[in-house]
């Protein structure tokens, strides 16, 4: 126990939060990529789990090293971000790689990434740093939020012809973090009017380009693509395709349907042989087909718990960038999660977010393990602070305990 309270600072809730969602991860990772072991690897189910078992480690690792960097010098690299991820963007777009009909990563070195990821993380630490910095002139629209309102309506015009979800979920947080930043209702209101209008004349061109003048290439056939999903899902009618988003919608439910309260057991999902990607998006699903919804509600509520912490991080807080930038971080892990599940139950649209720490995939656990060291650092510092001002309390309630000494008598000898 000292070993651990020496070498993991922080909140110990955030810590046990982590371990439960790793714990989580490689019993579903396992189970869940059984029939792609089967599938592509000749039967070698150690394969996928030993991978992700890795990908797990290195991704808490890197969430231990940066634990223990004070929250200043991520203030000092948020700017430069900015500068890298833009230009990532544009080069995933128009020479990124090709997978499941959209194109969302790029691959270095023989290793694919995704940028978008980056981007949340970097977007992210942008606004908390400029919301910090501009607090005394917040409500000066040309020379603060103009610029914030440019870049956050770029990164998230380069991020939606390939990943709708992820640059929606980007967009909610960005509102929600200059909302908590002091940007008035007023300018937040006309800022997702226009946002909202923009993405729509988007989606809308995409689609007539497609239908209209077959003009087809990815980004259009993923216009294509939302718009029937939504179709589907809200739909009266909606058409069974066996190989389309309403057969994995289908399977989900029966998932979830068969896993009851208690579960079928670890390794007894039936549901992981038809799911395409049951390690991923539709995880969740084979949590509660083997866990049953007590294991759900347990997966909900660490997430939950997540938040939770975080905003006891920020009542404490005594600067507004960590402030910020615990919120922002917290929201993206929180909101996606809770995304991922209510696609899973059938609540929304296939989105293909996965779930942070849980569901397979490089990209996405080295971000949520930084994502998470950073909120570790500045819980680290804000305890930090909190046993110095206990112990200057603490000497000061000593001193004033000291008894007062009396008063030393001169002896004044007797005469005759």
């Amino acid at each position: 126990m000292s070993f651990l309270k020496k070498h993991f600072k922080g909140d110990p809730n955030i810590w046990a939060i982590i371990v439960g969602l790793s714990v989580f991860s490689l019993l579903a990772v396992y189970s869940s990529t059984s029939a792609l072991a089967y599938r592509r690897m000749g039967g070698d189910t150690a394969f996928y789990i030993i991978r992700h078992s890795g990908l797990l480690m290195f991704g808490l690792t890197v969430a231990f090293v940066l634990h223990m960097f004070p929250h200043k010098y991520y203030a000092r690299i948020s700017q430069w971000l900015m500068v890298i991820v833009i230009p990532l963007l544009v080069y995933t777009l128009f020479f990124g790689v090709d997978e499941n009909d959209a194109i969302r990563r790029i691959s270095i070195f023989g290793l694919t990434f995704q940028t978008s990821d980056l981007a949340k993380m970097a977007l992210v630490m942008y606004l908390a740093q400029r919301l910090a910095s501009r607090q005394n002139d917040i409500r000066n629209f040309k020379k603060t939020l103009v610029p914030m309102f440019l870049i956050i309506g770029l990164v998230c015009l380069l991020i939606l012809p390939a990943n709708f979800s992820t640059a929606a979920l980007l967009f909610v947080v960005c509102v929600m973090l200059l909302f908590v930043g002091r940007v008035s209702f007023r300018q937040l209101s006309g800022l997702c009017a226009i946002s909202l209008v923009a993405g729509a004349l988007l989606v809308a061109t995409l689609y007539v380009l497609k239908q209209q003048f077959d003009v087809d290439n990815v980004i259009t056939q993923r216009a294509v693509t939302w718009v029937n999903r939504v179709d589907r899902f809200f739909g009266d009618n909606p058409e069974v395709d066996n190989l389309g988003e309403n057969y994995q919608v289908i399977q989900a439910k029966i998932a979830v349907g068969t896993g009851g309260f208690f579960g079928k057991g670890p390794g007894n999902s039936v549901q992981r042989n038809f799911l395409p990607h049951p390690d991923s998006d539709f995880i969740f699903a084979i949590i509660i087909e083997e866990y049953g919804i007590l294991g759900g509600l347990v997966v909900l509520f660490l997430y939950l718990n997540l938040l939770y912490r975080t905003i006891l991080i920020v009542r404490k807080c005594d600067k507004t960038f960590p402030a910020f930038l615990v919120t922002g971080l917290s929201l993206i892990i929180v909101f996606q999660a809770l995304l991922n599940m209510a696609v899973a139950v059938g609540l929304l649209p296939v989105t293909g977010q996965p779930l942070p720490l849980i569901s397979r995939g490089g990209t996405s656990i080295l971000f949520t393990g930084i994502a998470f060291g950073i909120i570790l650092s500045i819980s680290r510092e804000v305890r930090r602070q909190e046993e110095l001002q206990a112990r200057k309390t603490d000497e000061k309630k000593l001193v004033e305990a000291e008894p007062t000494p009396e008063p030393e008598v001169e002896y004044v000898p007797q005469t005759a």
